[in-house]
């Protein structure tokens, strides 16, 4: 059962989604050194959603439904925006590095209003947990187990984002890739928003 759930965490990691399509904007506009604690933000801001969730916190959800559909609503807007801002951002990569990357704090607290984050992490828990003794303990293995996953998988993106600098160095090649990134967010969050006009 632990080789499938580490299948399933890689391919979850792995593939795009608003994590993975951020990460490779910060690669591209601000390296792999500056981009760094976005990386580690997401690597262990996801696994404490988890635990919070696993331990007790998705009680309150099922109490309060409302919330849950709150949180969903806001991430799609926040992510509608950060997809406006990716497709307008103008000038070449040298221009773009004035500004700030994502730091820490902000990519560990995204995880909250993050669709994909939301799916993956109750799918897991749906999944590969038995309410006996051991929940706490199979909650807290496959924390950490997501913390060791996604440090390679997501990785892998902000790689690519930077190795991509020295050919998007035109502003018009550049505004090219910010918007198809911004429609690949996008199209990440299409499922969430399907579901909930459902």
């Amino acid at each position: 059962m632990f080789v499938s759930f580490v299948l399933f965490g890689v391919i979850a990691a792995i593939t795009p989604g608003p994590n993975n399509v951020m990460l490779t904007t910060t690669g591209l506009n601000f390296g792999v050194r500056r981009g760094v604690p976005h990386l580690l933000g997401i690597c262990i801001g996801f696994p404490v959603m988890l635990a919070l969730i696993g331990l007790g916190f998705g009680t309150l959800f099922q109490l309060y439904p409302i919330l849950h559909e709150v949180i969903k609503i806001v991430g799609v807007i926040y992510l509608l925006y950060l997809a406006w801002k990716i497709a307008t951002t103008r000038g070449g990569v040298s221009e773009i590095k004035q500004s700030k990357p994502i730091n820490f704090w902000q990519a560990a607290a995204f995880q909250w209003v993050n669709p994909k984050a939301w799916v993956m992490g109750s799918s897991a828990l749906a999944a590969y947990t038995s309410l006996d003794d051991n929940f706490f303990i199979q909650v807290l293995i496959i924390c950490l187990t997501f913390v060791v996953i996604t440090i390679p998988c997501a990785g892998i993106w902000l790689v690519f984002g930077a190795g991509l600098q020295h050919f998007l160095k035109d502003p018009g090649h550049l505004k090219i890739f910010n918007i198809s990134m911004a429609l690949l967010l996008i199209a990440s969050i299409l499922p969430v928003v399907w579901e909930m006009f459902l």
